[in-house]
């Protein structure tokens, strides 16, 4: 008997589009230096003020969802804020100690503006948020794993892949899949604002 073939959501059909540009965030000079684990620390120094920048915004998207967001998810995305501000921050400004970034001081560069500024907009829609702040979720679940299969011997990089290699940071990433899957955007549009998103993912890692 032929197996039955499951429905293709709208996540499983983004991460088909997405796969091509995980590879291109693998192949990142940036990010080849961590999974190495001998990136130039000024480099990392640079990304790391620019993330948690881009983080701060990060937890304003997740809030501004949780006020449109229907009852049954509006604490999913109030947990995705608080473990944003209270875990992948945190982890920020432990790393910041250890490579002298300047995480108070820091100013957004043209990739953090660009980025914050179009996901800030997008989220004044639900379904279009969902579809704009996904690729974050995902591709760093994706890269977590891919690099855990060959972690650094550096000790702050190899910390910094546990983050999101951890099982619970993929938990959040299919927990941000199911809303956007529940939601029900327009395919196109959540085709076209994943895959900019991507597009924003991969120019984020080219920091001075």
């Amino acid at each position: 008997m032929r197996a039955r073939l499951g429905r293709v959501t709208t996540s499983r059909r983004l991460h088909e589009l997405g796969r091509p540009l995980v590879e291109a965030q693998l192949a990142h000079p940036t990010v080849a230096g961590i999974a190495r684990g001998d990136l130039d620390e000024r480099v990392f120094r640079s990304w790391l003020e620019q993330d948690y920048l881009y983080l701060l915004d990060y937890v304003r998207v997740f809030s501004r969802l949780a006020w449109q967001a229907p009852d049954a998810h509006l604490g999913d995305l109030v947990d995705l804020a608080h473990s944003t501000w209270h875990e992948e921050l945190s982890l920020h400004r432990s790393l910041a100690g250890k490579f002298g970034a300047d995480l108070e001081g820091a100013v957004k560069g043209p990739a953090c503006a660009a980025y914050t500024g179009w996901l800030l907009e997008a989220a004044a829609d639900y379904a279009d948020g969902l579809a704009a702040l996904y690729p974050c979720m995902w591709g760093y679940a994706e890269l977590g794993a891919r690099l855990a299969q060959n972690p650094p011997e550096e000790p702050r990089y190899r910390a910094w892949i546990d983050t999101y290699a951890d099982p619970g940071f993929a938990a959040l990433a299919r927990r941000c899949a199911q809303m956007l899957d529940e939601a029900g955007p327009d395919p196109d549009r959540a085709e076209h604002l994943f895959m900019e998103g991507m597009r924003h993912e991969l120019a984020f890692w080219d920091v001075p």
